[in-house]
């Protein structure tokens, strides 16, 4: 019991010693009573606060990933937003791509050539078929060249005078007649740019007005602009609804971009402009706008480099960033 006394004695002495020797850590206080170590934290806090003043306003990406990913940009610049009527079209063929392929004398039909959807030449052969008038066979062939729309006969079938084989046309171009309605009518003019717009896949292709038709469509009480439509490569099909824009008038703006460059963040509009391997969001005021384009009234200069492709890229990034601080 006493051996315990005296090692619980010298501890105690020891620790005293220690605390005596030992420099002062407790934090001293400045004449308004703020210690160093407050100090020094709120030093940090500013710091910190500077640094992280606004982290998702801007993002680093490198630029061999930014092409990799397909991010483009191009300088704001000047431009004209269209004033522009959506209207629905058919597409025909032209009236002088038809033929009909008839029979010259009755006979007996011994041979067919071609079936719907071939593509034949001018003067190719399409049928045989034996005369009756002259108790010899003839042939009949393509007045034109262009693809098959339709057969209208069958081998060992009987054909009279005249009768129509095949029904061809050519396919290299078409019509598109746009069915307007109301006033819009009175804005139209011949030589007015269009923009053709497939139903099914979104393909595009341009093209004018030809001409204004002077009737009026009797079942859909439309006036309609006819213009005409390159289709050497054949992915445009006769019969085919589409939609079409149709240019008016154009008016000049000192800064426009593409609709695919703008973004929504937080409710408002921006767009990102790349210095470097940065990219800073702007917050922009817009204009007009017409299909392509939008006018940019605030936030962005001439010149300045902004994202026209894969801008949502920018903004998954920077999205990310902001929710990683607000952990």
């Amino acid at each position: 019991m006493r051996t315990f006394t005296t090692t619980a004695s010298s501890i105690a002495l020891a620790l005293l010693l220690s605390a005596c020797s030992a420099p002062s850590t407790a934090p001293v206080a400045d004449a308004t009573g703020t210690s160093a170590d407050e100090h020094a934290d709120d030093t940090h806090a500013d710091e910190g606060d500077a640094d992280d003043d606004h982290p998702d306003d801007a993002t680093t990406i490198a630029a061999d990933i930014a092409n990799d990913v397909g991010i483009r940009v191009a300088p704001a610049a000047a431009g004209t937003i269209a004033d522009q009527h959506e209207v629905q079209g058919l597409l025909t063929t032209l009236e002088s791509g038809n033929a009909r392929v008839t029979a010259r004398f009755p006979g007996p039909i011994r041979r067919l050539h071609a079936e719907v959807g071939d593509r034949v030449r001018a003067g190719q052969v399409l049928a045989t078929i034996d005369s009756n008038l002259s108790l010899s066979s003839y042939t009949v062939t393509a007045p034109i060249a262009g693809t098959v729309l339709a057969r209208n006969a069958s081998v060992g079938q009987s054909a009279g005078e005249g009768a129509v084989l095949y029904e061809i046309a050519d396919l290299s171009m078409l019509w598109v007649d746009l069915h307007v309605f109301g006033r819009d009518a009175e804005h139209l003019a011949a030589g007015s740019p269009v923009t053709i717009s497939r139903l099914g896949d979104g393909a595009t292709a341009d093209t004018r007005v030809d001409r204004v038709l002077p009737g009026t469509a009797t079942a859909s009480q439309s006036t309609i602009a006819r213009a005409t439509l390159d289709n050497a490569d054949g992915q445009w099909r006769p019969g085919s609804a589409v939609r079409a824009m149709v240019t008016v008038s154009t008016q000049a703006a000192d800064l426009v971009v593409p609709l695919t460059a703008l973004q929504q963040m937080d409710g408002r509009d921006v767009v990102f402009v790349r210095e470097g391997d940065r990219y800073e969001k702007r917050v922009v005021t817009l204009g007009r706008r017409d299909a392509r384009q939008v006018e940019i009234v605030d936030g962005v200069a001439v010149g300045e480099d902004v994202v026209i492709e894969q801008s949502y890229t920018i903004k998954a990034d920077l999205e990310k960033a902001g929710a990683g601080h607000a952990h």
